[in-house]
């Protein structure tokens, strides 16, 4: 997993979880401890704007 502070927006806890989670054997983390830590001390979660509900509501 590519861990870097260039794309910081993407530092958000619930994504790091879900990516070292998702690991069947092994989870490797690339990129600056630094980042590691932004995304661990993690912060307010920024609303996701994706349009899930009316695709569910269509279907």
């Amino acid at each position: 997993i590519p861990v870097v502070t260039q794309h910081f927006t993407m530092l958000a806890r619930n994504l790091l979880y879900t990516g070292v989670t998702r690991g069947k054997r092994l989870v490797v983390l690339v990129g600056q401890k630094k980042a590691v830590a932004m995304a661990v001390r993690g912060g307010k979660m920024k609303r996701r704007w994706t349009k899930l509900r009316e695709w569910l509501a269509a279907a």
